[in-house]
């Protein structure tokens, strides 16, 4: 019974030299068993003895990423350093990371320029070979323009400008130009053979080459304007054409040397990114765990002699040796004189709560803390949970053929499992893969229930030997459907007999079947969350909980739901209308004793009162003594007092819950009786609510068999009834698909919300208080990292 109560926690305080800080901490983050306390809550992160180093460690941070980044970029993998490599300082490793951000941004730099220029140059090689190729043309287009103008002095001082221009952008450019200039003007264009990166978004990016002919030294001003205003880059393209030859050489050639020049600044930054890339991991993790340290010696204060550091912490109480063992070994390394001092004290506020999980309880702990985390040394419902809470699914999910492919997909998660968990995971696999064992006992219960139900993808099957009923009469056998069965032989050995299924008392059967069974598992489920409230009142020693809360619950819920559960129990054993009354008749009378019908009527009226009586006084026997019994120990503690109690630890873990030492501030007797009125009216209404709620496993087991008969006969039989093998593929297609996205993953996210609702309100609001908070300790291993 471990895991039914948290961890016993101590509240431990440690007074450690300031020479041997920074390696105890250290070592009590490898070792992951201390939360400490932050003793300067009221100062902010920058009035903090530790500051500079937090800042430090933040700068490298920040460099790592860039690294990261660049790695990323550049679409090299980074590795981690073989374990052989010798450790650094903290100090040797900011100064390496500071060297190589200059080195990297040295040559981002040189690469930017040298990029610029390059891009220059190739629209500059673009350019000259349009106007080369279309020199012809060109000349023609200008002949033309020139005979189209009037005034010779016009004609004479014609010019144009050459350039290129996004792709995109060259219809608006060239009806921007048109309307700026009055149409007074040649505009020709091309497409560029070639793409040029765009400097902003380092994409390649298809252009065009354009001329533009125009006269006078205002249109070339506007001309410009826009060309600036698109974007567009012009450059000068002299009319001879043996310049122009002359300059495309020099072009190419200057090229050329900027290509080679190029590479070997890429070969020199993957290189410098590759020697990165081999330590990153391993810097990055050192670089996570000082930032932690300094972080957790900021919690830490100075005590009067400024030579010691004075931490303040919770611990489970099994890890106190582990902790003194790291604190000796942190003493010794540091080669301090004096020893780190570890004592427990006495705290005001309450522990924190500790589960020791493993990675098959972790996620069924994780379920109920989703509701509230428990109260330090709470029944823990989670124990419960890894059974109630499968089954109570496999209820709604009944059939073995669906659940064998959710244990497929179990035990795919849980045999790759180290290979999934080095990987990032979506959101939907993330939750799958952390609730692998959920799944795999949800599967294994759902194949239980289904051999129950006798469905196998809403198919009965002969496992169990053969049916019970036989037809009425052979002639009519193929009729047994419509006109009934009749029973032959000793019941069906295991599970719903295969002759129901088709039969005209299948549906008013299954219906009986399963509400019962919902109101059977739901008492017995709420009966075990009152009998845990029992636990957990004895546990913190009050008996007016025991008394007053427990017993007329237990009294309230089962002379209503439990007789009536009962009752089916009865009915289901005897095969017959027989009620309480006829089993206490035949079990405590003489079988020669001459009953009559009036006598049992009565007796059975007579029964029903008083349970219904007992059940009345329930309800005041849960609202009103604790209240007075309440006031009254309070009148008795503080009668002719002034002052309030000093209290301890101990006192308070001891007292009983809502009892007169928890508020010996001021007790206020309205306050409590409101409390306890609506915590009676919560369970007189909740009895009822909560029984017609587990009347859900009912209606969704139902549904869920009937969809599962619909998609087997309206779909996959009806297109197999055709004789054509296109239907027939067609029908197994949608089947399969209706099956695995509708029933295996629709309906088993339904299950599964109906079942955590059914914990969370129907079972734990009978004893979990669920208010507590999680022990979280420091701890290395887990320090998330910054880029998830």
């Amino acid at each position: 019974m471990d895991h039914l109560r948290s961890e016993k926690m101590s509240f431990v305080q440690l007074i450690i030299p300031v020479e041997s800080a920074h390696r105890a901490v250290s070592y009590l983050g490898e070792l992951g068993l201390l939360q400490f306390r932050d003793l300067n809550a009221d100062k902010s992160p920058f009035q903090r003895t530790f500051v500079n180093q937090v800042k430090r460690c933040g700068e490298m941070s920040r460099k790592l990423r860039f690294f990261k980044d660049q790695i990323s970029k550049a679409g090299l993998l980074s590795s981690a350093r073989p374990a052989s490599q010798p450790d650094i300082e903290l100090e040797e490793l900011e100064v390496q990371l500071d060297e190589h951000e200059r080195e990297l941004l040295e040559i981002n730099a040189n690469s930017e320029k040298l990029r610029q220029t390059y891009n220059e140059l190739l629209e500059f090689k673009l350019v000259l070979l349009k106007v080369i190729c279309q020199n012809t043309a060109a000349t023609l287009n200008l002949r033309v323009f020139q005979e189209m103008q009037p005034d010779p002095s016009i004609k004479a001082g014609l010019r144009f400008i050459s350039g290129i221009i996004c792709k995109s952008k060259a219809l608006m450019f060239e009806r921007m130009v048109f309307r700026a200039t009055r149409g007074n003007l040649l505009f020709n264009q091309a497409p560029a053979e070639e793409q040029v990166m765009d400097p902003v978004t380092s994409e390649m990016v298809e252009k065009t080459v354009f001329v533009v002919f125009f006269s006078g030294e205002q249109a070339k001003s506007k001309i410009l304007k826009i060309c600036d205003a698109f974007g567009a880059s012009c450059y000068p393209v002299p009319e001879d054409t043996n310049k122009q030859r002359k300059l495309i050489r020099e072009v190419l050639s200057r090229l050329s040397e900027l290509e080679t020049t190029l590479d070997a600044g890429f070969r020199q930054r993957n290189k410098a990114l590759s020697s990165i890339g081999f330590c990153i991991g391993k810097w990055s993790i050192m670089v996570r765990k000082e930032k932690a340290v300094y972080d957790t010696l900021n919690m830490l204060n100075f005590d009067v002699t400024k030579k010691c550091l004075v931490g303040e912490g919770w611990c489970p109480l099994f890890a106190k040796p582990e902790i003194q063992v790291a604190l000796q070994r942190a003493t010794i390394d540091s080669s301090s004189q004096v020893g780190i001092i570890f004592h427990g004290m006495d705290a005001v506020e309450p522990p924190p709560t500790y589960f020791r999980t493993n990675r098959f309880t972790h996620a069924f702990q994780e379920i109920v803390d989703a509701y509230g985390v428990a109260r330090y040394q709470e029944a823990n419902p989670a124990v419960y949970t890894v059974i109630t809470f499968p089954f109570l699914f496999a209820v709604m999910f009944g059939d073995w053929g669906h659940g064998m492919c959710l244990l497929l997909g179990s035990l795919i998660l849980i045999f790759r499992e180290r290979k999934l968990q080095s990987q990032k995971l979506g959101n939907f696999m993330e939750m799958a893969f952390g609730g692998r064992y959920v799944l795999l006992l949800m599967a294994l219960f759902s194949i239980y229930c289904g051999l129950i139900y006798n469905e196998f993808f809403s198919v009965p099957f002969y496992i169990f030997g053969s049916s019970a009923y036989k037809c009425r009469d052979p002639t009519t056998c193929s009729d047994a459907y419509t006109t009934g069965l009749i029973k032959y032989r000793e019941p069906y050995q295991f599970g719903v007999d295969p002759k129901w299924r088709g039969s005209r008392s299948e549906l008013p059967f299954l219906n009986s079947l399963k509400m019962k069974m919902s109101i059977l598992l739901g008492v017995t489920q709420m009966n075990v969350g009152i009998i845990l409230s029992y636990f957990n009142a004895k546990f913190y020693g009050s008996s007016l909980d025991i008394r007053y809360q427990f017993v007329p619950q237990m009294i309230f819920l089962n002379s209503l739901f439990g007789y009536l559960s009962l009752l089916i129990v009865i009915k289901w054993c005897t095969g017959s209308k027989a009620d309480l009354y006829h089993v206490m008749i035949y079990m405590f009378l003489s079988p020669t004793d001459d009953l009559g019908e009036n006598q049992l009527f009565w007796g059975q009226k007579a029964l029903q009162i008083f349970l219904l009586l007992i059940a009345i006084v329930a309800v005041p026997w849960m609202l009103f003594p604790k209240p007075f019994i309440l006031k009254k120990l309070h009148s008795e503690r503080f009668q002719g007092r002034t002052y309030g109690i000093l209290g301890t630890s101990e006192m308070d873990l001891d007292a009983e819950p809502d009892s007169a030492r928890q508020h010996h501030e001021e007790f206020n007797f309205s306050e409590v009786f409101v409390h306890q009125m609506i915590h009676s009216i919560e369970f007189v209404l909740g009895a009822v609510s909560n029984t017609a709620s587990y009347l859900r496993l009912w209606a969704l087991s139902l549904a869920h068999s009937e969809l599962s008969t619909v998609f087997y006969e309206k779909v996959l039989l009806l297109s197999w009834g055709y004789n054509n093998i296109i239907i027939r593929l067609i029908g197994l297609v949608v089947f399969s698909f209706a099956t695995a996205f509708i029933l295996l993953m629709m309906e088993t996210l339904s299950a599964f919300l109906h079942a955590l609702r059914l914990h969370w309100v129907e079972f734990q609001n009978k004893f979990y208080h669920g208010d507590g908070y999680k022990f979280r300790p420091f701890c290395f291993a887990s320090l998330a990292d910054e880029d998830d």
